[in-house]
């Protein structure tokens, strides 16, 4: 009886203790969180990166040797060209060019002259999309207005004059960041607002918070009620004489001459290449920039950069010989400064997969120090999921860069137009103190962005964009 009772309960032990095991070992299958499962790797990734890559070079190609590329250019063209080559002879697959048709806006030959009370010819670009003035130019009065109401104050002292809208962009704040968005309505809408009025041309006071006599041209946009007048852009300072002038009571006169025109639609493409996925090669997480650039400068931070870093990213992981479960997708859109038509291109052309989109990383922010990624989906509780998962991404990429963050808020206007379809939106943040020194302006130049920092940025997108795509589940689920 005494043996018995012993016997069962070595197995009543011998099970409890199977069952433990069992448990533990789930348990255990269960807890490994993403930093545990992608450290080595990320290290690998982010070492290798900084040791070395291409990217610096590529990017003085594309500034040095192709120039600034606006939409409709010779210059554009050739930029795509050269960049699904680049991608093709770095052994990505399926490169292509993926038809776009664009705007095409022609500045021409322009100048802004004060006339009185003395003879100052201004630093000034034409805008985006305006119209030019007719021949011989328009010669008027100015007056200046920081805004909407105190345009409206101005009454009818505006019909018949040139409007300049002065309003000043705040200084860079570390934790607000830059003040464009405040100011930029002014030039994308300030010559609506002034031909509501009866003016005969605008300007606008460049959008940037430091100026070394530098004009930032930009695009601008006609509404359907007012009439089209021209619209340039003038340098801070010029900006400042004249409202001072006008705050003084004496008249400021000024002649503009504009041969800006728009043509009709060119064909052009977005740039297009893969790191096929090893077993979800259908799933897909995009990462780009906008190959396009105004035509000043070379567009080396707007957005050469971001383009670079991306072709790079996807160089580095395939000279690592590392493929993911997904494909990761370079996408170089076309057309993002003055329509868009790539990014909406791109979101209708996959519509029918955009469900197997997992995530979609834009940079266009420059090239300067990475401090993380914004993530946006229109699935808040994902939204939130996402920003975590990041988090523990970006602590084993910090080591070796400094410190990054993840926050909710984030996208980028190329990759917007996927945002309905539930796609997680990710934007590359880089610190953002100098961005708009050089944003759109001639000063927008090779030799304003650090190799260092470039190598931090491909290190954070190239380790991010292959964990995004490795993971067990889509990010956020």
């Amino acid at each position: 009886m005494r043996r018995r009772r012993i016997t069962r309960l070595a197995v009543w032990l011998a099970h409890t203790l199977v069952l433990g095991c069992a448990a533990f070992t789930r348990a255990g299958a269960e807890s490994p969180t993403l930093a545990d499962q992608y450290r080595d790797v990320a290290e690998r990734i982010v070492k290798q990166t900084l040791a070395g890559n291409d990217a610096y070079a590529k990017l003085e190609h594309l500034c040095l040797e192709i120039g600034h590329r606006l939409s409709g250019s010779p210059q554009l063209e050739k930029a795509i060209d050269w960049a699904v080559e680049t991608m093709k002879k770095d052994g990505q697959q399926n490169c292509r060019r993926e038809k776009v048709m664009v705007p095409h806006w022609s500045r021409g030959t322009e100048s802004a002259t004060i006339l009185e009370p003395r003879v100052s010819p201004m630093r000034m670009l034409g805008l985006g999309g305006s119209i030019g003035t007719p021949p011989g130019g328009i010669t008027a009065e100015v007056v200046v207005a920081e805004d909407e109401d105190a345009l409206d104050a101005l009454g009818d002292a505006v019909k018949d004059k040139i409007v300049l809208f002065n309003k000043v962009m705040p200084p860079y704040h570390p934790e607000k960041g830059a003040g464009y968005g405040s100011t930029v309505r002014y030039r994308t809408h300030g010559a609506d607002f002034a031909a509501a009025k009866g003016a005969v041309a605008c300007l606008v006071r460049s959008v940037t918070a430091h100026s070394l006599r530098t004009p930032h041209t930009g695009a601008m946009r006609y509404g359907d009620e007012a009439p089209k007048i021209p619209a340039a852009a003038i340098s801070t300072e010029d900006a400042e004489m004249i409202a001072r002038l006008f705050q003084r009571g004496t008249p400021v006169k000024v002649k503009l001459e504009m041969q800006a025109q728009t043509l009709p639609d060119a064909e052009s493409a977005n740039a297009v290449a893969e790191l096929r996925g090893s077993t979800r090669p259908e799933e897909v997480v995009v990462m780009g920039g906008h190959i396009d650039a105004w035509d000043v400068g070379q567009g080396a931070h707007d957005d050469g950069a971001g383009c670079v870093m991306a072709m790079e990213a996807i160089n580095v992981l395939r000279k690592l010989g590392l493929t993911p479960k997904r494909t990761i997708r370079v996408v170089l859109w076309t057309n993002e400064e003055n329509g868009l038509a790539g990014g909406r291109a791109y979101a209708e052309r996959h519509a029918d997969d955009l469900d197997k989109h997992v995530a979609a990383i834009e940079s266009d922010s420059g090239a300067f120090k990475p401090q993380g990624y914004g993530l946006s989906c229109t699935d808040k509780e994902r939204e939130k999921r996402a920003v975590g998962q990041m988090s523990e991404i970006l602590s084993l990429i910090e080591p070796h860069v400094g410190p990054l963050q993840a926050k909710a808020g984030g996208g980028g206007a190329d990759i917007s137009p996927m945002k309905d379809s539930g796609v997680v939106l990710i934007g590359h943040h880089v610190e953002g103190s100098h961005y708009f020194d050089y944003h759109h302006t001639e000063a927008d130049t090779i030799d304003k962005v650090d190799p260092r920092e470039l190598s931090q940025n491909v290190a954070v997108l190239a380790a991010t964009a292959y964990i995004l795509a490795d993971m067990p589940t889509p990010i956020g689920k």
